[in-house]
Order: C-alpha cells, then sequence, then structure tokens
C-alpha cells in the first residue's frame, strides 16, 4: 500500500454531466487515504487517460465517462497498474472493497471535495495534462506516422465531427503531429455538450443518424472523407463518398481490417527485418476472421479475445512483456488500438492513422473503398450481419440459451446450414473443436455466449449484451476466392435467417426487432 500511495492513481473525466463532480470525489477519496492523485484539470480523451496510466507508471487509473450511452447516463472506467482496464481478479477485489466501505467518509475539515483537494490534499494534487499532451503526441507519430514529409502537400479535405465530446483539440493535435493538412470541422458537433443536442444517440457507430450533420458539412466543401469519434474519444468511425454522390459508412469490421493491413504493410516496410511470427494483431471473437486471413498470408500471429478490450488489452500486455510485438487490435464496435501508446482503444491516434492512410491512398488515385476492395479481392470477401434484439426480461436469456444447448446435445444443423464447431463461453464451458472439450478462451457464469461455425465458412456468435437489455448476433461469412460478392450476401442472408428461426426464437420469447 505504502507504494502504490506513492505511485498515485490517475483521474480523468469527460464533458458529461456531473463528470467533473465525481472525479473530484474520486480524487479527494484518494487523497484522504493518502494516495498521490494525477488529476486532470480539465476534461480529456479517455485515450489519455490510459496513456497517463503507462506513463505515470500509476497504481491504477480512473476515467469518468459514460462513453456513447444516453445524455442521462454517466460511468466509471479503471485500469490497473499494467495499463489495460481491470479484469478478474482485481474487479472482485474492487466489488468487495466497495461492499465493505459502504459509509461515506468524511473529507479534512468537512470540506466538499472539491474545497479538499484545493486546499487541504492539495500538495497530494498534480495535473499531469501538459506532460501527456507533450510526450503522447511525439510518441504516435514517432511510431505510426510514415508519411510525415509528404502529409502536408496532401490535397485530401476531411471532415472530422467530435459528437458533442471532447475530441476536437486532441484530433487536432494529432493531425498537426502527423503533419496532416486541418480538418474541416462540423461547427454544431466540435465543443463538448453534455445534453448532446443535435444527435438522438451520441454513437457514430448508429450511421447515417448520427452522421448527418457530417455528411451535409462535408458535402457544402466538397469533402470527400468523414471522421468522427464518440463523446469520450475512444472510438473512430469514418465515411466515404462514392462516386455516385452516396456516403458509404464503413462497419467496423471494415475499419479493422483497412488499419490492419495499413498498419502491418507500413510496419514492414520500416521494420524489414523484423521476425514477422512475433509481430501480433488481436481482435475480438465477435469481430471479422478477415484479420486472420492477413496474418496467414503474411505470417504474423493473430489472436482472438473475448468482447471488450479489457481482455483485448491484457492480451497486447502480456504478449508485449513475453518478447513479441503487439502492433494493432481491434473490436467490431470501432474500438482499434494502433501501437502500444496505451493498451486501451484510442480514437485520437486511430485518427491521425487513417487520416494518413486515407491521403496517401488519395495520392496514389485511389479511394478507401478502392483499398478495401483490394483487400477483399486479395483476401477474400467477408461479409458480416451484426445486429440485436431486444429482449427486456432477463429471465429470458438462459432459457433461450439453455435450448440452444439441449442438455448438452448441441446440434449439428441450423437449416440446411451444417455445424462444424461450437464454443460455448457460458460457465462451465464447452468447445467441441479442442482435445478436451474445453474453450481456450475464459468462460463466465455471468454471460451467455455461443459461437457456431458453419461448414460454407460462417461463423455466428450469440450472447446477451451485459450493459443493455440487447440479444446481439454477430455473422460472418468467407466468400471462396472468385465467388461473385452477391451471391455471399445472399448466402449469408439465409443463414442469418436460420440462425434468428431455430436459435433465437424471437416470436416464441417475444424478442423486440430495434427500429431502423
Amino acid at each position: 500500500m505504502p507504494e502504490a500511495k506513492k505511485r498515485g492513481v490517475v483521474v480523468g473525466y469527460d464533458g458529461r454531466h456531473n463528470s467533473k463532480t465525481f472525479a473530484e470525489h474520486t480524487a479527494a477519496t484518494f487523497a484522504h487515504q493518502g494516495f498521490h492523485v494525477f488529476l486532470f484539470s480539465h476534461l480529456v480523451p479517455t485515450p489519455y487517460v490510459a496513456y497517463a496510466t503507462l506513463l505515470k507508471k500509476a497504481a491504477a487509473g480512473i476515467m469518468v465517462t459514460a462513453s456513447h450511452n444516453p445524455k442521462e447516463d454517466n460511468g466509471y472506467k479503471v485500469y490497473w497498474e499494467n495499463g489495460p482496464q481491470i479484469i478478474e481478479p482485481h474487479d472482485r477485489g474492487i466489488k468487495s472493497s466497495i461492499e465493505s466501505n459502504l459509509v461515506p467518509w468524511k473529507f479534512a475539515n468537512g470540506a466538499t471535495a472539491q474545497e479538499a483537494i484545493a486546499g487541504a490534499y492539495a500538495s497530494l494534487i498534480s495535473d499531469p495534462l501538459a506532460e501527456v499532451e507533450s510526450t503522447y503526441f511525439k510518441l504516435i507519430s514517432s511510431d505510426w506516422c510514415f508519411h510525415h514529409a509528404e502529409n502536408a502537400a496532401r490535397k485530401l479535405d476531411i471532415t472530422y465531427t467530435a459528437m458533442h465530446g471532447v475530441g476536437a483539440k486532441p484530433v487536432e493535435k494529432a493531425f498537426h503531429a502527423f503533419g496532416l493538412k486541418p480538418y474541416i470541422p462540423v461547427p454544431a458537433q466540435i465543443h463538448p455538450d453534455p445534453d448532446f443536442p443535435t444527435v438522438a444517440f451520441p454513437n457514430p457507430e448508429e450511421g447515417k443518424g448520427a452522421l448527418k450533420l457530417a455528411m451535409e458539412t462535408a458535402d457544402a466543401h466538397h469533402s470527400p472523407v468523414i471522421i468522427a469519434n464518440d463523446p469520450d474519444a475512444d472510438r473512430l468511425a469514418a465515411a466515404e463518398k462514392s462516386a455516385d454522390g452516396a456516403w458509404k459508412i464503413f462497419t467496423g469490421n471494415e475499419l479493422g481490417i483497412l488499419l490492419a493491413a495499413w498498419s502491418w504493410y507500413s510496419y514492414i516496410k520500416r521494420h524489414p527485418h523484423v521476425d514477422r511470427t512475433k509481430v501480433l494483431m488481436v481482435n475480438s471473437t465477435v469481430s471479422s476472421k478477415m484479420i486472420r486471413a492477413l496474418a496467414h498470408k503474411e505470417g504474423f500471429e493473430f489472436q482472438e479475445a473475448l468482447t471488450g478490450f479489457k481482455w483485448l488489452g491484457n492480451i497486447c500486455c502480456e504478449a508485449k512483456k513475453h518478447g513479441r510485438i503487439p502492433i494493432f487490435a481491434f473490436e467490431e464496435a470501432i474500438g482499434y488500438m494502433v501501437g502500444d501508446a496505451c493498451w486501451d482503444k484510442d480514437g485520437v491516434r486511430a485518427a491521425a492513422v487513417f487520416a494518413e492512410m486515407a491521403s496517401e491512398l488519395y495520392a496514389k488515385g485511389t479511394t478507401v473503398q478502392g483499398e478495401l476492395r483490394r483487400l477483399q479481392d486479395e483476401l477474400g470477401y467477408y461479409p458480416t450481419n451484426n445486429r440485436y434484439f431486444f429482449c427486456y426480461d432477463p429471465a429470458k436469456l438462459p432459457i433461450i440459451f439453455g435450448e440452444m444447448r439441449n442438455g448438452g446435445k448441441y446440434t449439428d444443423h441450423c437449416g440446411r446450414f451444417a455445424i462444424t464447431g461450437i464454443r460455448d463461453l457460458t460457465s462451465p464451458g464447452f468447445d467441441s473443436t479442442t482435445a478436451d472439450k474445453k474453450p481456450t478462451l475464459p468462460v463466465s457464469s455471468g454471460t451467455q455466449m455461443i459461437t457456431f461455425t458453419f461448414a460454407n465458412g460462417g461463423v455466428a456468435t450469440l450472447r446477451g449484451s451485459g450493459t443493455e437489455p440487447k440479444l446481439k448476433y454477430y455473422v460472418e461469412l468467407a466468400g471462396k476466392a472468385g465467388q461473385p460478392h452477391a451471391e455471399v450476401e445472399a448466402e449469408l442472408q439465409e443463414l442469418t435467417q436460420a440462425i434468428i428461426q431455430q436459435f433465437l426464437q424471437p416470436e416464441k420469447f417475444g424478442l423486440e426487432k430495434p427500429k431502423d
């Protein structure tokens, strides 16, 4: 404990209602117990806290944010001393400590949290903002900017929206660090606003509804590319104007393979003699397997992780300790980690990396969609169908998944599609493809999650959301070489419908479709 107090904790906050108040209470609570606290003096993106936890060699990092949730929400994100978000057993330890300390402590002299950190505890509080910004942008540009000398001359106009969040200034600084042309801002969404007045949901993953103002701004400035952060700037979305004038919004998986390929080819060009087998990329088990195809082609290591960046970050962190080189990780929910500046998704450095990639592609006479098509021709076409049903009665989830398990006698078909592999990550767990029938990924009694692999190259993961009343499904089909895209899409739709009807049974269980 004395060492942890000296090392301290990092505390940051976003622009949501009460975020600063909660951060001040957090800082005062730690200072009350004698901890040094690195409290950011201004609202910051989540990646700053993840980075500062490593930079300061802190005992923990805390970010007050609810990410892209509705405006009424707020939340609390915790990083452990190794840098990633907490996993077992640390989460259980924190829960136990909360339960044994339910009576609020009084700060020195009965002060409020704000008074305490400015008064009695002031000697234990310091602001890491200047050091974080001076080192973070140097690090990401030195490691992941590959065309600095050319970037300023690039003609590509990129439109950016912060989605009423905290990303505008950090992304501006990231563009500057990469030598990129300044972005075109979406004025109505560029400044933090906890009420998110221009969007129904402050989540760029929602698609055209969330990006409507960005598209209008881009059209007005003849800008063919849009990038967007969510309110705490740990996620990245992107869109591009197609030849027919329509906007193409890239899926999280499409951005994943684009950034993975760019990161790989750029890295290997700079480090031509690296042992490829030591280079690592990771994605979540519900994300596209196209990155695995790239790994097989190029000879680097690929791993899957459970959903949530706490798992991806911990895998990458441990891999680096053992001499491997993690250069990229992603999850289909538009979360990307390029390099090892911090062990969490980072929409700030991803924005700069994507912008440099797009600028280079346009300078070569192609587009981001053109590069995606090239990768699809090279690696195969991997369309996905990722959606959800609302399940407002949590008691239904174990019943639905219980029918899929059928008392351990899992089915070998779904409609006309043969099943070749089943992995059940709900405790005690099951994996038909391993010798001992046990999964290699962690299992949990608190979640419902089953993955089916099909003979036709399809993979489907069904899981209950841990934060929302949703039953989610993720279906992907790997097209065969030369197979027409339309044919692959049609087979994907047929497979998806078979999964919905046989496994999810929405009519039987009263599951509700989301409104489009």
